[in-house]
């Protein structure tokens, strides 16, 4: 038999269950109190904040974590509290809320959470610190020295974050690039790729074996952002090799899976000219749905197809064909297109 899912509490349910002897009960009371935001704000962050201080970590976690959810900057001090919790698992959820607010007075619980004795909380502690750092130079130390931590998730979000920080600044440090390339031959997969991406962006090619394997399908780390990166990367970087890797994820069609990557895969092999591929988006352009439209638009301009650039012209400012965004986006891209030497 399948079970009934339990309904989400009315307001007035989920501030009196707050109240309830069963902690599993005030946790399931303070998870459901973000979705009644609107008209009710400055109680149900009155009442989370109240719900940090419950006897039960179970309750104190969640709602550290519906707080993150409402961006609670109301509930800041509280947050900063909790980030010194005895209890690991509300360490971790103050910190993710506190890295979604982003708010610089936190950063002393941030920073020393960075040394936690807890990976989960180190791991939290990494994505909020740069986000409410307001010295890149303090934040790509901080990154650097967590690309040395002794747990392979904790390294893998350092890397991940010291990128997110290059977008910020167009900038990629060279700090960190270095250490990408050391960390190529680190012992976790998810760890190398990440690395080899890093090192694409900017143009670099150590990692190129890395990423021919993540866009083939045999290196798979569980990480579909980085293996996304990777296969847009062979496009970009014009990695020929990764053609027919890219063409059986693309094209194969298996009974009981579906690559998620799909999409990924044909833009890359349009973006190196494979026939098929740019058969298939000029297709999807006229297909019937607005979002496969919409799609196709994306896939073009990503593809660089300078071919397609009559046809986006004609959907733009036609929001009924695909997003405006979307077309304008694409768009520009072909107008930017500067295509690289092939490797």
């Amino acid at each position: 038999m399948f079970g009934l899912r339990p309904m989400r509490r009315k307001f007035t349910a989920a501030q009196r269950d707050l109240g309830a002897d069963n902690p599993v009960v005030r946790a399931g009371a303070a998870a459901d109190l973000p979705r009644h935001e609107a008209g009710h704000r400055d109680e149900v962050i009155e009442l989370l904040s109240s719900a940090l201080q419950d006897d039960h970590a179970q309750v104190r976690g969640a709602a550290a974590l519906a707080l993150a959810d409402l961006s609670g900057l109301e509930a800041i001090h509280a947050l900063r509290k909790a980030a010194r919790d005895s209890a690991p698992h509300v360490r971790q959820m103050a910190l993710t809320a506190i890295g979604e607010i982003g708010d610089k007075s936190a950063l002393p619980e941030v920073k020393r959470s960075l040394q936690d004795e807890s990976a989960a909380v180190r791991f939290q502690a990494v994505i909020a610190f740069p986000r409410i750092c307001q010295d890149p130079e303090t934040a790509t130390v901080a990154l650097l020295n967590a690309t040395r931590d002794d747990d392979d998730l904790v390294c893998h979000i350092a890397l991940r974050m010291a990128e997110e920080l290059g977008h910020a600044s167009d900038v990629v440090d060279p700090r960190i690039a270095d250490r990408s390339l050391e960390m190529l031959d680190h012992d976790s997969e998810r760890v190398q790729l990440a690395s080899a991406v890093i090192l694409g962006r900017i143009g670099r090619l150590e990692g190129r074996e890395i990423l021919l394997d993540a866009a083939r399908g045999v290196f798979r780390t569980g990480e579909l952002d980085d293996e996304a990166a990777a296969i847009e990367l062979c496009g970009e970087l014009q990695i020929h090799d990764a053609i027919d890797g890219l063409a059986a994820r693309a094209f194969q069609r298996r009974l009981f899976h579906r690559d998620p990557l799909t999409w990924q895969a044909r833009v890359a092999l349009a973006r190196m000219g494979e026939a098929r591929a740019i058969s298939w988006i000029e297709r999807e352009l006229s297909a019937w749905t607005r979002e496969r439209r919409t799609l196709a638009v994306a896939a073009a301009g990503k593809a660089k197809l300078a071919s397609l650039k009559a046809k986006l012209e004609d959907m733009r400012d036609k929001p009924h064909l695909a997003d405006s965004f979307a077309v304008a986006e694409a768009l520009a891209n072909l107008e930017a297109s500067d295509e690289p030497v092939e490797h």
